[in-house]
Formats: structure tokens, sequence, C-alpha cells
């Protein structure tokens, strides 16, 4: 057998016993879990899994100044002079990817 070697992990009691019912339910215990992602973490050098930053807010331009508002248009020309334009059917496919709709 294989040498060992012990890892301590602070975690949030919620969460574990989540990941403890779950991983029941699929018959790996624990430290099988644990060492499966590190395993992953070496095998492809990071976090084996998509790490994103939450959506932030749509910009709601009824509660902008005329100032903030005049702000916003000159980035959008900006980006319009730049090139960075998408067409409506990638923005809707964006949209209905992250937001449902």
């Amino acid at each position: 057998m294989a040498r060992t070697s012990n890892v301590f992990a602070r975690v949030e009691p919620e969460i574990k016993e989540q990941a403890e019912q779950v991983l029941e339910r699929l018959g790996i215990p624990m430290s099988n879990a644990v060492s499966m992602f590190l395993r992953q973490v070496v095998l492809q050098r990071g976090i084996p899994f998509e790490m994103k930053l939450p959506q932030t807010a749509r910009l709601n331009c009824g509660s902008l100044t005329r100032e903030e508002f005049d702000a916003e248009m000159e980035k959008g020309m900006a980006d319009i002079k730049a090139g960075r334009v998408y067409s409506a059917d990638t923005i809707e496919a964006e949209m209905r990817r992250d937001f449902g709709v």
C-alpha cells in the first residue's frame, strides 16, 4: 500500500455535511474525494474546475445622473470606434446562458 500523508482543512460544518451526504450517495469516502481533487490539481496544473466572479448587476440607466449617463454613452461610443462590437445574436445567446432570458 502506498504511503499517505494527512491533510487538515477547515470548512464550514454545513458544507462538510452536505458534501458527505453527496459523497455517501456516490459511494466515495471523503478522503478519496479529496485525493481525487488533489490528483486533478496535479494533472491539470491548476484548479480542476472553472472559477468565475459572480455576475455583476446590469446597469440601470434610470438610476444614473445625466453626467453618469453621458459617461456610459461615451464608453459605448469608444467601444464602437475601437471595434469592440458584438452581434445581436451573440448578445442574446449570452443573455440566455447567463440570465435564462
